[in-house]
């Protein structure tokens, strides 16, 4: 039967003799990630209980460009049945329409193999138009064996698509135990705000314009405030970028930075030089920057976008665009607590803090995923 190799891998059966007995061992849970080369997914992947697959390379594609994933093909699952144990879907799903979706879970329910599906992106902050892209999620979402959400509201919306149960497990640091970056202390308040490469889900100009609004009429009550909007040099939006470069020039209290692709040293420490941050987002779900600016004890301020209030409660201060007033009460409300002061001892020690509480959180985020990918190797045991 196709699922006897699962199950005899998972301590389900083993054969000897032709008689089948309980294993005593479990071995590594073999998880095909789409996809695998990602800071979340390796995160997540406890390495003594689970083996992650290297992302099939696509054909003709550069060296480490794991998109289109080849795991959603039904041929490559077919040709790689004996390699894994299931498959876990978190990004990349805009590769493909829903009904080739359809035929890789059809495929997988054939092979016996279980599919998780995390609903990281409701809408998917690489695309303008989302329709396509909801479909997508439905489909995936009443294919999935299991269904994995980042926080409690997600969860919520994904179960109204799915109409079942969502595991919430949250989502953790990314950084590494060493030192982290606590800031250079300076003499006013520093506000900043990254448009990176200007994406569809980036509201550039509008929150650019929000902003050199809000820090005008900061400066004017006699705050001592300022703010850095920052743009890679390669952008997918040229006009939009020209307009914000418009836009903050003369601006009082405000500079426009223009630049390569920070990596990831060099992006904690500018956000960690910083008294609050800024998300410019039209449209999306969850945050990967709400995560780190947690991690750096850097107070978020963001509009209501998606279920990134729900990641941070604590640190989350909402704005609506087109709004200064709202943002500058939000930037206020931000830099409150004098943890928020970069290079000071109470910014030291809230990150200390949060280092050592997010310790703790990856191993039980490890534990609960654990669980669900051997709850779905179970239930298929069962089918």
């Amino acid at each position: 039967m196709p699922g006897d190799a699962v199950r005899a891998r998972h301590g389900h059966i083993t054969a000897r003799g032709g008689k089948k007995i309980v294993a005593t061992t479990v071995p590594p849970v073999r998880i095909a990630a789409v996809p695998s080369n990602h800071p979340y997914v390796a995160a997540i992947a406890d390495p003594r209980r689970v083996t992650l697959l290297a992302d099939p390379p696509p054909p003709g594609a550069p060296s480490g460009q794991w998109w289109p994933p080849q795991v959603l093909l039904p041929e490559w699952l077919e040709a790689h049945a004996d390699d894994f144990d299931l498959v876990h879907v978190h990004f990349g799903i805009e590769s493909y329409g829903p009904d080739e979706l359809r035929a890789t879970a059809a495929t997988l329910h054939r092979l016996g193999r279980p599919l998780v599906y995390t609903v990281h992106d409701l809408e998917n902050p690489q695309l303008s138009a989302q329709d396509e892209h909801r479909a997508s999620v439905a489909v995936l979402a009443a294919a999935a064996d299991e269904l994995i959400a980042l926080t409690g509201t997600a969860a919520t919306a994904v179960e109204a698509i799915a109409h079942r149960p969502v595991t919430v497990i949250a989502h953790p640091t990314l950084l590494d135990d060493t030192v982290r970056p606590a800031g250079i202390a300076h003499d006013t308040v520093r506000v900043g705000v990254h448009l990176r490469d200007l994406r569809p889900n980036i509201d550039g100009v509008g929150t650019a314009a929000t902003l050199v609004r809000a820090i005008a009429d900061l400066r004017a009550q006699g705050a001592r405030i300022e703010a850095v909007v920052r743009m890679n040099e390669r952008v997918r939006d040229a006009e939009a970028a020209a307009s914000i470069d418009l836009l903050v020039e003369g601006a009082d209290g405000v500079t426009c930075e223009r630049g390569a692709r920070l990596d990831d040293d060099a992006l904690a420490a500018w956000l960690a030089d910083l008294d609050a941050c800024v998300l410019p987002y039209r449209h999306g779900t969850q945050s990967g920057w709400a995560e780190l600016c947690y991690d750096l004890a850097v107070p978020i301020v963001s509009t209501r976008i998606g279920h990134i209030a729900a990641q941070h409660p604590n640190d989350f201060h909402s704005f609506d665009v087109g709004d200064p007033v709202s943002l500058a009460r939000a930037i206020v409300d931000a830099t409150g607590p004098a943890w928020t002061a970069p290079g000071s001892t109470a910014r030291a020690a809230e990150v200390d803090r949060r280092r050592a509480e997010r310790r703790a959180e990856l191993d039980a985020v490890r534990a609960a995923h654990l669980e669900v990918y051997r709850r779905a190797l179970s239930s298929e045991v069962a089918a």
